[in-house]
């Protein structure tokens, strides 16, 4: 079974600032956990050193077996590549890649396609998977705030990761738009994935499998 699992980690900014205090946390393939807690509360450094994007002053951080807290970047890259899909805030759309190719984007790192007919075929099962295949050819400027995040998810499943890493996705969307992008990210621990949720937004209370509070760095199931 797939999983991630923090043991015991802290993070310390400056020798003085405690963003994590001993937290632990584990995930597994089909699960869907939210981390909710204020502004400042240190949800957001644990989705970024559970995401590889930051690391830990002591825990370790142990995806699917493999404890990843002293790899080296490159092969910090590769977990990342292979094992995790994020998505953000603000979209980070290309606004000058219509929707296929911002989907095709980290494809392009990726050995396992042999070439751009591979990547665009893979774009476009993704796309239609958010249900945006009327979409396939449009830029980002021509699309809804929903729209955009949407496709954002499409892009953070085109490696096919065992996780979805996701930090205030709805952050920039009215309450329709909210719900829609939860119930996209329920739908994917229907096909296994695992889905880890840092949000200050109660709507994704009724779609998590888990709910944790985060306050001053420690981390508590609710």
């Amino acid at each position: 079974m797939n999983t991630i699992e923090l043991k015991n980690v802290s993070k310390i900014y400056n020798n003085k600032v405690t963003a994590m205090d001993n937290v632990s946390l584990k995930l597994t393939e089909g699960e869907f956990i939210a981390v909710m807690g204020q502004s400042g509360s240190g949800k957001s450094t644990l989705l970024q050193i559970t995401g590889l994007l930051d690391s830990c002053t002591s825990g370790e951080v142990i995806i699917n077996g493999e404890n990843v807290s002293k790899l080296d970047k490159n092969k910090l890259a590769d977990v990342r590549m292979k094992s995790l899909g994020f998505v953000f805030q603000a979209f980070h759309l290309n606004s000058h890649l219509k929707v296929y190719e911002n989907i095709m984007v980290p494809m392009l790192i990726n050995s396992e396609f042999k070439n751009k007919a591979e990547m665009k075929q893979r774009a476009e099962e993704l796309v239609a998977t958010v249900g945006l295949s009327h979409r396939i050819d449009h830029y980002p400027s021509e699309l809804s705030g929903g729209e955009q995040q949407r496709v954002a998810i499409a892009r953070a499943l085109a490696n096919n990761p065992d996780f979805i890493l996701a930090d205030e996705p709805t952050g920039n969307l009215d309450s329709k738009n909210e719900l829609m992008i939860f119930e996209e990210l329920k739908k994917l621990t229907k096909s296994g994935k695992g889905v880890l949720v840092v949000s200050h937004n109660d709507a994704v209370i009724d779609f998590a499998d888990t709910i944790c509070i985060m306050k001053d760095g420690v981390l508590e199931e609710k």
